[in-house]
């Protein structure tokens, strides 16, 4: 192929997969805001459902990965129109589909921890990775030692005064202060053994510190929202729309505008402000993370490989064989079923609901960032360069 079409095929393919991540933004909250509770878990149901089907076709047949992009674009209009007109009158209704509705709400609610866990593991590889690739660009010149040691300098500044900022609203039960004052000096105490045993620098600690003041915001009882039916999520906000008839139902394309407005006025009035940002930052920092993933471990196993020696067409052989490239590539081709299901998740969910497990997952953080630093080396690791913006060497001061 030519470089002309190279770029031309590059440019739609790119395309393609913008649209349909797109749709997915769009089309669940659109649901939500539309039709109904049980009209979004269905849409959020079929559309994981395709996505699990997409995603194995790319693993077992990668021959056919480049064109499924284009194949996947008139899927997801397909299914909101189902979802639309399956909602529109009661008799179109199928009693099945919307019992798998129902369980796919009840999985999606049991599944918090992992999502929560996934949005904590996700942060300590990005902020460590981020850690490793300022190292390498401070020891490049003097500038740019300056602009990171100002940047870092800035986080902390900006986490202390996050912290103190929220701290009436968090410190309001003995028990949230308490969990507030541990988690705090975990931080500190890790960060300076960190700096005193040289297995951490300013960039990953403060880093660290904006990501726990982020959580710690997250968990402040003023973003809980009394609506009448016991909070935005819950059990009985969700009954309550169930009873709402398919009078308020109306077919899509006759009524796009209306809908529109009403999605709009469902982001602005609606969802809670943290919800949004909890919604860009969970979204942002897996796709981070999936990008970085890749990169973990790549360096150990290509030492292994130039110490054994391959052979000539084996190359792809060892990169099969490589204990993390397994369950990366697994992780990666599925990683849109992931971005449905958190995405669905947060949509789903009420705040109240999830701040004992953000709780859980600051000191689960903090837990995993101990354990980096205890397995990491000192200064002795070689100082290796960077590809694609993350550093090879994944352990180094």
């Amino acid at each position: 192929m030519s470089t002309p079409s190279r770029l031309i095929w590059s440019a739609l393919s790119s395309s393609a997969r913008l649209a349909t991540v797109s749709s997915i933004l769009l089309f669940l909250p659109l649901t939500l805001s539309a039709l109904s509770p049980p009209a979004f878990l269905l849409l959020s149901f079929l559309l994981t459902i395709h996505s699990l089907i997409h995603s194995t076709i790319r693993l077992v047949l990668p021959t056919l990965a480049p064109y499924l992009p284009f194949l996947q674009v008139p899927v997801h209009p397909f299914l909101l129109l189902f979802s639309f007109n399956l909602f529109s009158s009661t008799s179109a209704l199928v009693p099945w589909l919307f019992e798998a509705a129902k369980l796919w709400g009840k999985a999606l609610r049991l599944w918090t921890p992992v999502f929560v866990w996934m949005e904590g593991m996700a942060s300590v590889i990005v902020v460590q990775a981020t850690g490793r690739t300022g190292r390498v660009l401070a020891e490049r010149s003097e500038e740019w030692q300056v602009g990171l040691l100002v940047g870092a300098a800035s986080a902390y500044v900006a986490s202390a005064t996050w912290i103190v900022w929220c701290y009436s609203s968090i410190a309001t039960t003995p028990l949230s202060s308490t969990l507030l004052g541990v988690a705090l000096t975990a931080l500190i105490f890790l960060t300076l053994i960190g700096f005193a045993q040289r297995r951490t620098n300013v960039i990953e600690s403060s880093l660290l510190a904006l990501y726990f003041a982020y959580s710690v915001w997250l968990c402040s009882d003023e973003h809980i929202i009394d609506d009448g039916h016991g909070g935005y999520g819950s059990e009985a906000y969700w009954a309550s729309w169930v009873g709402a008839g398919a009078v308020a139902y109306a077919p899509l394309l006759s009524n796009l505008l209306t809908h529109l407005s009403k999605l709009l006025s469902f982001i602005t009035h609606t969802l809670p402000k943290p919800l949004l940002v909890s919604l860009l930052y969970r979204l942002l920092i897996l796709q981070l993370a999936s990008k970085i993933l890749p990169q973990i471990g790549s360096n150990s196993w290509s030492d292994e490989k130039e110490q054994h020696g391959t052979v000539e067409g084996e190359e792809a052989d060892w990169e099969e064989l490589r204990p993390s490239g397994k369950v990366t590539r697994v992780l990666l081709a599925y990683r849109q079923t992931i971005f449905v299901t958190v995405y669905s998740h947060l949509l789903l969910l009420d705040h109240s609901s999830l701040v004992w497990w953000r709780w859980a997952n600051v000191f689960i953080t903090l837990t995993t960032w101990a354990v980096e630093l205890l397995l990491s080396q000192g200064d002795d690791d070689e100082l290796v360069g960077v590809s694609g913006g993350v550093v090879k060497g994944w352990k180094m001061d």
